[in-house]
């Protein structure tokens, strides 16, 4: 059975080291790139094709949320998680309104980011079907 394919977007090298050292514990996820540029992401968006995209809501230049709606205004656009330090209302709801898929507080990401990828992915492919 294929991974889910996913590509790490954050602006900070430390956080992508850890959460690519997280992610790579569980068998069904297979990473399949990282940025820590918005403009590198969304070449990588186009050319891998992931599955899903954690991209982070802070990145100097453009933020994750502009990002989110252009990836998400391609044809066949692939789930895209936001991650942020700042949780709060207003930025759940941008994030809704920029089309992501979900949000995770970084603090909470240990306990809630797997469970949201299954939910997602699972949700996604039985959408295909």
């Amino acid at each position: 059975m294929a991974g889910i394919r996913i590509l790490l977007v954050d602006d900070s090298q430390e956080f992508l080291k850890m959460l690519s050292k997280f992610l790579a514990l569980d068998p069904e996820i297979d990473l399949v790139g990282s940025s820590e540029h918005w403009q590198t992401a969304l070449k990588l968006a186009a050319e891998l094709r992931p599955d899903l995209i954690l991209m982070d809501l802070s990145m100097p230049h453009m933020n994750g949320l502009d990002a989110t709606r252009q990836i998400k205004a391609t044809p066949y656009p692939p789930i895209v998680v936001i991650l942020t330090g700042h949780d709060t209302p207003e930025y759940r709801s941008e994030a809704v309104s920029a089309g992501a898929d979900g949000f995770v507080y970084k603090p909470e990401l240990f306990h809630e980011l797997l469970p949201l990828i299954r939910r997602l992915t699972h949700f996604a492919a039985d959408r295909k079907q």
